[in-house]
C-alpha cells in the first residue's frame, strides 16, 4: 500500500486534503476520496471476491444450495413427525422444564426449514447478485408508455444478471424449497377442528349456582349491593371446573357483573322477572369481540367495552346503543337461594361473546 500527500491547489484557500491511494487484495486501485458517480455520497463500488473468482462463487452456490435443500427437506421431516410422535408424549429440557415432543419436533423444524430458506435468499443476493449502487429519481407514480417498457426489460436484465437462469444448481433447490414449504400448513389444518358444535352455545352456569365475587369468591347477597353498584362476578363452581379439566377454558365465558338499579329505572329485560329487587346479571364478555367490560356509568346505566367501544344499556336489555357490537349483552336470570345468596336461575340463553358463523 503506498500514501502520497499532494498539495492543494493555489486559491483553494490554503485547504490542504491528503489523498489517500490504496490498493486492495487483488491490485485493484483505489482512493479514499473516491466517490461513486451513480450514487454520490457513496464510496466507489468494489467487486467482490466472487465477482473476480470463479471458484469462490461456485461455492457461494453450493452454500446457497445446500441451504435450499434443507429448506426442502425440513417440511418434509417435519409432516413425518407430526404424523409419527404422540401428542402426549414429553420431553424434560434442561432449564425449561417438561414440554411437549410433538409440539418442540414441529416449532424446530418448521424455524429451520424457514430460516434456511430466507438465509438462503440473503447469502445469494450478497455473494451473487449485483451488488452496485444506483439512484432511482423520483417521478409521478404512473409512467409514460416508454418508461414501462424500459421498467419490463430492466425487470428482466435483473432476472438474467441475478443469476436465476444461470446457477441451474441454485434454481433447482430454489424451486424444491418453495414448492415443499407449504407442507408445513397440511397437517396444521388438521388443528383446526373437529368443529365446537355446541360448546360455544352453553357455560357452567346452572340453576342454584351460586354467583360470588371474582378473585375472592364470596358469596353474595342482595343487600351487599348498593344502589347503582357494580360487583364482577363469577359462578362458585368455577374453581372445581377449572381442578377438574386443567384449563382455563370455562372462565373465558362466565363472567359477570351485577348492577343495581332502583325497580323504576328498568325499561326492559330480556324475560320477565329475571332480576332480583332490581338486582340485574349481565355477562361481562362484549359481544364484538369478547374483551371484558367493566366501565360503568352510574346515571345513564351504559356499560362501556375498552377496546372499541361499544355501549350497552342494562336498563333496556343490554341493547347496544354505540359501537360496533352487534348484539345485545346476554342477561342472566338471577334469584336467591334459602341462605338469601344469588344464585342464577339457569345458563344463559344465548351465546356468550363475539357473534360466530354456526350460531344461526
Amino acid at each position: 500500500m503506498s500514501v502520497n500527500s499532494e498539495a492543494a491547489a493555489p486559491g483553494s484557500g490554503g485547504d490542504q486534503h491528503d489523498a489517500l491511494d490504496t490498493q486492495d487484495a487483488h491490485g485493484v486501485e483505489t482512493s479514499a476520496h473516491a466517490q461513486n458517480p451513480l450514487a454520490p455520497g457513496l464510496p466507489e463500488h468494489r467487486l467482490r471476491r466472487t465477482d473476480i473468482d470463479p471458484r469462490a462463487a461456485k461455492r457461494a452456490e453450493r452454500q446457497v444450495s445446500l441451504l435450499f435443500a434443507i429448506g426442502a427437506l425440513t417440511p418434509i421431516i417435519f409432516f413425518i413427525g407430526y404424523v409419527y410422535i404422540p401428542n402426549d408424549k414429553l420431553i424434560l429440557i434442561p432449564l425449561i422444564g417438561t414440554t411437549s415432543a410433538s409440539n418442540l419436533f414441529l416449532g424446530l423444524t418448521m424455524g429451520l426449514g424457514l430460516f434456511c430458506i430466507g438465509a438462503g435468499a440473503i447469502h445469494w443476493a450478497k455473494k451473487l447478485m449485483p451488488d452496485v449502487e444506483e439512484v432511482a429519481e423520483r417521478h409521478q407514480i404512473r409512467g409514460t408508455d416508454a418508461e414501462r417498457d424500459l421498467a419490463v426489460a430492466q425487470f428482466n436484465a435483473g432476472v438474467e444478471s441475478s443469476g436465476f437462469g444461470q446457477y441451474k444448481l441454485i434454481r433447482r433447490t430454489l424451486i424444491g424449497a418453495l414448492a415443499a414449504t407449504p407442507l408445513f400448513a397440511v397437517p396444521l389444518l388438521k388443528d383446526l377442528g373437529p368443529m365446537p358444535a355446541t360448546l360455544l352455545r352453553y357455560t357452567i352456569w346452572a340453576k342454584g349456582v351460586r354467583i360470588v365475587t371474582d378473585v375472592s369468591l364470596a358469596p353474595i347477597k342482595p343487600e351487599d349491593i348498593p344502589f347503582g353498584g357494580l360487583v364482577s362476578c363469577v359462578p362458585a363452581n368455577l374453581a372445581a371446573v377449572e381442578k377438574a379439566t386443567g384449563t382455563l377454558n370455562a372462565r373465558a365465558k362466565v363472567p359477570v357483573v351485577l348492577v343495581r338499579l332502583r325497580p323504576e329505572e328498568i325499561r326492559s329485560q330480556q324475560g320477565k322477572n329475571w332480576d332480583y329487587q332490581g338486582i340485574l346479571c349481565y355477562s361481562k364478555i362484549c359481544t364484538h369481540v369478547g374483551c371484558p367490560t367493566a366501565l360503568y356509568d352510574q346515571k345513564s346505566h351504559h356499560l362501556l367495552c375498552p377496546c372499541h367501544q361499544s355501549t350497552f344499556d342494562l336498563a333496556d336489555s343490554g341493547h347496544v346503543v354505540f359501537g360496533p357490537a352487534a348484539r345485545s349483552m346476554p342477561q342472566l336470570a338471577i334469584t336467591v337461594d334459602a341462605e338469601g345468596y344469588l344464585v342464577a336461575q339457569g345458563d344463559f340463553t344465548q351465546p356468550v361473546g363475539p357473534s360466530f358463523w354456526e350460531r344461526g
